[in-house]
């Protein structure tokens, strides 16, 4: 096996790509609509689904990794996902909503937590001295599966077909006519997950077994002082007394629910916008998916410089006048701007968020540690997708969820300004680690 970091590096880049192809779920909102007459709200609760239990996923596979090493739980992380694709696509047609929930959304979900979060803790691991850049390097991948399964997805004729197909369903049925899909577009739609979950499995599995751990006791000139670096390694149990822990973790829930928001319907709120044709939307989206990844590298890299609490605030700052202006404004080019500026943000608090963790309680636990951080995700992808999905389904417009984000991250600004890493001088000594020394103090007596 190598220990040539920049590959390991790019083979967990790689398996990134294929679990970020989850963020390409608004291809298939319509046409499962049109397909099963069902509502915005059914169809978004299969990636929300999924987007919390990679919460729970993240949780296990790294509790897994810290004690045996992440070969393993990433891999077994791309075959659940793999598996999960191509279970929805052999059963949803016939069996309905609640089976993809299980497969794509649970069975898939903690596949994608579990291969996440390994090469993450990994990476923070091999580049001590740009921890920020190398995490938002792997993260950046998770961004960029979007923008590589969109454009793949809009090259294939029939998909592209059927596609238009679901859109003109849509437009028949909201006019009260009883349209349907016909089987054999169905199948289109059933047979994309079906060979894109072998294509994940094969793929990712395979990359998956190259990611491991540095050897011990490796470091690079530079390297970033972390918390462990003043004795500070906290376990799982003493970050979670300090309340910089749950700082952090509400930092990345509010920013996931800005940003996923968006992602969870993202061509059909374009629609809305712009009057755009579906496979307009379609292709607009394939474009700016990769600001999602991009975000992840560029405010990674940028957070090493000026620090992680000011660029999560830029990060905050840059979306609030977008969320409460998009809505009145129906100039296409001008809301592919916009929306490429919400992903860029979106994907940055990720890229952040690792090296954020590491610096605050060590790279030791890090996998347990930022597991349960990212269980923020998790919640995050239930709350945004299902409030704009239900906004849609009761007013008709996904235009009136928009500026209650921006009120949202406005607040949320708050949080960067006042969270210090714990035991520092502007913080004080955290009421956690004076818990944890009060008790060392009387086991001593």
């Amino acid at each position: 096996m190598t220990n040539n970091r920049w590959i390991i590096a790019l083979a967990g880049t790689i398996v990134m790509i294929c679990l970020g192809t989850v963020y390409s779920w608004s291809l298939f909102t319509q046409p499962l609509i049109a397909a099963f007459h069902w509502s915005n709200t059914t169809t978004t609760w299969t990636f929300a689904i999924a987007i919390f239990f990679l919460g729970v996923g993240a949780i296990v596979g790294g509790r897994w990794q810290d004690r045996a090493g992440p070969r393993w739980p990433t891999f077994t992380g791309a075959l659940l996902w793999g598996v999960g694709n191509i279970l929805a696509g052999l059963g949803t047609a016939r069996l309905g909503a609640w089976w993809i929930y299980l497969t794509y959304g649970i069975v898939g979900g903690i596949g994608l937590g579990m291969a996440y979060i390994t090469p993450v803790a990994v990476v923070t691991k091999w580049f001590p001295d740009r921890r920020g850049l190398g995490s938002g390097m792997v993260v950046m991948g998770f961004g960029l599966g979007a923008f590589f399964y969109n454009n793949v997805l809009k090259a294939v004729p029939a998909f592209a077909a059927a596609s238009k197909q679901a859109g003109a369903v849509l437009a028949e049925q909201a006019r009260g006519t009883a349209a349907a899909l016909p089987p054999e577009t169905v199948s289109v739609f059933m047979n994309t997950f079906l060979v894109s979950g072998i294509v994940f499995l094969v793929l990712g599995g395979a990359c998956a077994l190259l990611v491991r751990n540095p050897p011990a006791g490796f470091t690079r000139p530079g390297a970033v002082a972390t918390a462990a670096a003043s004795g500070r390694d906290y376990s799982p149990s003493l970050a979670a007394r300090t309340p910089q822990f749950y700082a952090l973790w509400l930092m990345l829930f509010l920013n996931v629910t800005a940003g996923i928001l968006f992602i969870s319907n993202a061509v059909p709120i374009m629609r809305e916008l712009t009057g755009a044709g579906p496979a307009a939307a379609l292709g607009i989206y394939g474009f700016i998916a990769v600001f999602n990844g991009l975000g992840r590298f560029f405010w990674g890299a940028v957070s090493d410089r000026i620090g992680r609490n000011l660029a999560y605030l830029l990060i905050y700052g840059s979306q609030v006048l977008i969320f409460f202006l998009v809505g009145g404004i129906h100039a296409l080019e001008l809301v592919t701007i916009l929306f490429a500026v919400v992903l860029l943000c979106y994907g940055g608090g990720f890229g952040t968020m690792p090296s954020f963790t590491a610096d605050y309680f060590g790279t030791r636990y890090m996998g347990v540690n930022y597991g349960w951080i990212l269980l923020a995700w998790g919640m995050g992808g239930i709350v945004g997708p299902i409030f704009v999905a239900w906004v849609k389904d009761h007013t008709g417009s996904f235009a009136g969820a928009l500026p209650v984000i921006g009120w949202v991250l406005l607040i949320a600004t708050i949080l960067p300004l006042v969270t210090r890493k714990p035991g520092s001088r502007q913080a004080g000594e955290s009421w956690g680690e004076a818990l944890h020394l009060h008790h060392r103090g009387a086991r001593a007596h």
